[in-house]
């Protein structure tokens, strides 16, 4: 079944757009979000919450008082960018500080990681911590890489009352540091979600079977087990959760009974009515459960459990009251009435469009030397000239992402979560468009890169926005630098800043299966044919002959990070849609900056 849109890509907006409009009295839009209309105190430290959509009430329907104070609104299982961060936290901040939270997915902790240092940049005291609930995305030795799914609820909600109690900035991060240490969730799926837009679900469930250890962004499960009855999928769930209780756990525990879409009220009901037995039979005390659709993953036919093992603090903030449009809890005391001319109200929109005016070589504000950074650099007559080949590469690359959009998506399906070539899409579309306006506004080819990286980044989101985005910046930092006149080994110098900038953010490293395979062995064979004293034409078709036989091998590769790890037996077979993109990309490049026959780019 599809999901109802008119316009599969503006989904998210529309959706918000209703949203706001129905709980006006209670949230309001800012550029990247929501905040609440009734601001906290400014005493209070501001909770924002957030990640891509898709998940609803996570993660804008739990924006109020006793929850969160903001939710950064991503695309469709895809991260914010991190200047829809950057707004959305500045506009919830009072004098408090900030502490971000999200699951843990690698274009989240990129992007809300820059994000923190952006706003401790304007003198906002920001922290960011991730949800580690999911048993089955990690062992408990390697805690640290498991996914945050529906113990996102848990964490959110006891860091939320615990500013609402008037705690201090360094306390409440303690509590949802402490809430997330004690939290452990697994989850089922029954069926698939589909994509807004997409005619067939990410992923099916064998007839017969329960896919088990799913998370929330449309990925299949770490394994399948045979169908079963609700008392059999409670006994599972119970007894794989209570194998992880705390040594120093007490028998109280909050508990989340959470429908993943299409699994509705009743037959959760039917489930916990199967739960509760197990868990009074082991010595547990249900406080205050949640039962219901509080961390979904679109349509997708599933459940989870969570459980949280509660101490004093933890019981308090998790029966605090809380008001919300989508999560109640208690009574909150008087509302005050909406106020629309807090500070950070401005129109959806402003501070995009603020940020997407070129400048020479912008990173407004640069102060390090920069010759790309600094706004009164003079274009000179390369850099002029060099302008419309930016353009027309870009425009190239856009026209190339277009056509294989359906065909990366499917291999990003495979294990992860099908967003990548909507995500490489949105993305390219937005580069293309802010290059043409620098050029237009008489900008060397240097602003017309520097614009496309931000545009890239900031409406692609997720983890290849945030990459992209940082390769071209370091590109064109390094073609404004013209360390060298030869054009092979200045084209050379440039990819290899592009790399280093995506190796350095990312972290990942050649064997890991992400584009970083396909993307350092074209660097290497383009500075090599350099060096070799090859022509520009020869040199790139020798450097992405290497990236296309690299990306192809990725398909014997097993991924080390991302969001693809924990189904790292799934994607045998299949290569990586990053480094089939990258691919797709640099030959888009060879076609516009060193046509067919021509020895100069």
């Amino acid at each position: 079944m599809r999901p109802l849109a008119d316009d599969p890509a503006r989904f998210v907006d529309d959706a918000v757009e209703g949203f706001v409009d129905l709980y006006a009295d209670q949230v309001r839009r800012v550029p990247g979000g929501v905040v609440r209309a009734v601001p906290a105190p400014r005493s209070q430290v501001a909770v924002v919450v957030g990640g891509g959509s898709g998940h609803y009430p996570a993660f804008y329907g739990v924006v109020g008082p006793g929850y969160a104070h903001g939710a950064v609104v991503g695309n469709v299982f895809t991260s914010p960018s991190t200047a829809d961060v950057v707004s959305v936290g500045a506009s919830a901040a009072g004098d408090a500080g900030v502490v971000l939270l999200t699951g843990n997915y690698a274009g989240d902790v990129m992007n809300f990681t820059l994000g923190r240092d952006e706003l401790r940049e304007r003198g906002i005291a920001c922290e960011y911590l991730v949800v580690t609930d999911d048993v089955a995305s990690a062992s408990v030795d390697e805690v640290h890489r498991r996914r945050g799914i529906a113990g996102d609820h848990v964490v959110f909600k006891v860091a939320g009352a615990a500013a609402a109690e008037g705690a201090s900035f360094d306390e409440v991060v303690a509590a949802a540091r402490h809430a997330n240490d004690r939290t452990r969730t697994l989850g089922v799926a029954f069926d698939g979600c589909t994509l807004p837009g997409a005619e067939q679900p990410l992923f099916t469930v064998p007839e017969g079977t329960v896919g088990l250890g799913v998370g929330i962004h449309g990925e299949p499960g770490i394994g399948e087990m045979p169908a079963c009855t609700a008392s059999e999928l409670a006994a599972l769930l119970v007894e794989r959760l209570l194998s992880e209780k705390p040594a120093d756990a007490g028998p109280r525990v909050g508990v989340v009974l959470n429908g993943l879409g299409r699994t509705k009220y009743e037959e959760l009901f039917v489930l916990w009515r199967a739960v509760r037995p197990l868990l009074d039979a082991a010595g547990l005390q249900a406080v205050q459960p949640d039962v219901g659709e509080l961390v979904t993953s679109l349509d997708m036919s599933g459940c989870s459990l969570t459980l949280v093992w509660l101490d004093e603090d933890l019981e308090r903030w998790w029966c605090a009251p809380a008001h919300t449009p989508a999560y109640r809890r208690g009574q909150v005391g008087a509302v005050a009435a909406p106020v629309t001319d807090a500070p950070g109200t401005d129109a959806p929109g402003t501070e995009a469009a603020d940020a997407a005016q070129p400048s020479d070589s912008t990173s407004a504000g640069s102060s390090d030397g920069d010759a790309a950074g600094s706004a009164a650099r003079v274009v000179d007559a390369t850099d002029a000239a060099e302008a419309p080949v930016v353009v027309a590469t870009l425009a190239q690359v856009h026209a190339v992402l277009t056509d294989l959009e359906t065909e990366l998506g499917r291999l990003d399906a495979v294990a992860g979560d099908g967003d990548h070539g909507r995500g490489m899409l949105r993305g390219s579309t937005a580069a293309a468009a802010a290059a043409a306006a620098a050029a237009d506004a008489g900008h060397g080819a240097v602003a017309c890169l520097r614009d496309a990286g931000r545009a890239w980044a900031d409406q692609a989101g997720g983890t290849s926005g945030v990459l992209w985005g940082a390769g071209i910046g370091a590109v064109a930092h390094a073609l404004a630098a013209r360390p060298v006149t030869d054009p092979s080994a200045r084209a050379a110098t440039a990819v290899r800043a592009g790399v280093a900038a995506v190796v350095a953010l990312g972290g990942a490293q050649p064997g890991d299966k992400t584009m970083v395979d396909a993307a350092e062995p074209f660097a290497a064979a383009l500075e090599q044919a350099a060096a070799a004293g090859q022509a520009p034409a020869a040199a790139w078709d020798t450097a992405l002959e290497a990236a296309r036989t690299a990306a192809q091998a990725t398909a014997d590769l097993r991924p080390r990070l991302g969001r693809a790890r924990p189904l790292a037996e799934r994607s045998v077979g299949t290569p990586d849609p990053g480094a089939v993109s990258f691919t797709a990309i640099a030959a888009a490049v060879r076609s516009t900056v060193v046509p067919e026959g021509e020895e100069t780019p």
